[in-house]
């Protein structure tokens, strides 16, 4: 695997992507619907990952794909425009992919891809820790978008063996925009409740995309991601007596234990998060992996 097409190559998660497939040796072809920040990617194409033209010609040359273009919240659109976007984008790259005997692609799914974090009813989560079996319950065009993403990479494996991770994100930021974060959800812990208090580190989410893209793992694959901890600086178990009482815990949890199961994630790809919002040390940085 020498060059990796990365779309959404202009997103947050994409600019890092692509700095930091670069900084392990690849070649970058990055696509985007424009570009407001300058790319480092050696072949930068302006391109729509809707349009079979537009991918089809940047798959030349490509030995793997990160799809990550996307509209990234409900709130960006109709849900009529978030949903048609994301699952045409979704499956037309994997389908080209396909067609052109591309063998590995990671997808960009989301921890709302079960519906309880955005679903506008007063529904809790099955369980606790979230793994990637729980149960959905869907009342949005976003999260829904990512179900149907991930059982497109299910059809893509099936139909033309590209083998496929489809890698759930909960908030990914950079360490000072975490912080920011945190800062609001210390005011009002109970936003982020039905999520479990679930963050991931920029730079763990780019060695999470490159761990899945060199994984040798066969077939079409969900994938949870979490840091270790919870995002605000409380005991996880006090914070779940408060804003969760209701929701099973499947097991003990200590201190500010994350409450997302990442067990998946070390079995198949060998990835565990190594930062922590709580760490005081944490050089601010979205491409240091």
């Amino acid at each position: 695997m020498k060059r990796v097409l990365v779309t959404g190559a202009d997103g947050s998660i994409g600019r890092a992507a692509v700095v930091g497939l670069q900084a392990a040796g690849y070649e970058v072809t990055g696509l985007s619907l424009r570009y407001d920040h300058t790319s480092t990617a050696d072949r930068p194409l302006v391109g729509d990952a809707r349009s079979a033209d537009d991918v089809g010609a940047a798959l030349d040359g490509v030995d793997a794909v990160l799809h990550l273009a996307a509209i990234p919240h409900p709130s960006l659109g109709t849900p009529e425009e978030v949903f048609e976007n994301n699952v045409a984008a979704t499956f037309n790259v994997l389908a080209q992919a396909g067609q052109q005997g591309i063998g590995r692609a990671v997808i960009a799914s989301s921890i709302n891809a079960f519906g309880v974090p955005m679903n506008v009813n007063q529904v809790v989560p099955a369980y606790y820790p979230l793994d990637e079996e729980v149960h959905a319950d869907i009342s949005d065009a976003y999260s829904l978008s990512k179900s149907v993403d991930e059982q497109s990479a299910r059809m893509a494996w099936r139909r033309w063996g590209t083998d496929v991770i489809a890698l759930r994100f909960p908030l990914v930021k950079d360490h000072a925009e975490l912080l920011k974060f945190a800062a609001r959800a210390e005011r009002d812990p109970s936003g982020m409740a039905r999520e479990g208090w679930a963050y991931l580190d920029l730079r763990d989410g780019v060695r999470a995309i490159i761990a899945a893209l060199e994984s040798t793992v066969a077939g079409a694959h969900v994938v949870g991601l979490a840091a270790d901890d919870i995002l605000i600086d409380r005991q996880t178990d006090e914070l779940l007596r408060e804003y969760a009482p209701t929701v099973p815990l499947r097991r003990p949890v200590h201190g500010r234990d994350a409450l997302v199961d990442t067990a998946r994630a070390k079995e198949l790809l060998g990835f565990t998060p190594r930062f922590s919002i709580h760490d005081d040390d944490q050089v601010v940085s979205a491409v240091t992996i």
